[in-house]
């Protein structure tokens, strides 16, 4: 029973480490492509919503994504599923794209706000970070909870 306190809390630790990691990765994938000046046509061939949560008492969180194709320089096309776009772009819109030539795949067409990526990227790296050290907390407190109570059981 012991083991779960500490078991269940690493668990959770992981999965944290996890999403920061897939949150910087994708900030620097994004400053990467704003970067590197080189841009495209491309078009939004789809828009759709995904939903998330709604169970019992939590809300529905719903995600705008865009589906978007375009031709590199070199003559490659590509096609990159973008969530988070502006509510404004339709299928069949024109957008400018922005992408590094050595990974066109990890493109955005979000209109570029350095500030905007930062103040995102640091909120949730806050969000991460105050969880993974109340698991940490929650581990320790219940180390010494069990650690006082051994030394009171004959």
């Amino acid at each position: 029973m012991e083991a779960l306190f500490y078991i269940v809390p690493l668990i959770m630790i992981a999965g944290a480490v996890f999403m920061l990691y897939r949150t910087l990765g994708r900030a620097r994938q994004v400053s990467a492509a704003w970067n590197s000046g080189i841009t495209a046509e491309g078009r939004c061939l789809r828009a759709y919503t995904s939903t998330s949560g709604g169970g019992g008492d939590t809300s529905v969180h719903t995600t705008l994504h865009h589906v978007y194709e375009f031709t590199t320089r070199d003559g490659r096309p590509f096609r990159f599923d973008e969530g988070g776009g502006p509510g404004t772009t339709v299928e069949g819109d024109i957008v400018t794209v922005y992408y590094t030539p050595d990974r066109p795949e990890s493109a955005t067409a979000l209109t570029p706000g350095r500030g905007r990526l930062l103040a995102g990227t640091g909120c949730l790296v806050a969000f991460f970070a105050v969880f993974i050290a109340f698991c940490v907390f929650f581990m320790v407190t219940a180390h010494w909870i069990f650690a006082e109570t051994d030394d009171f059981m004959p």
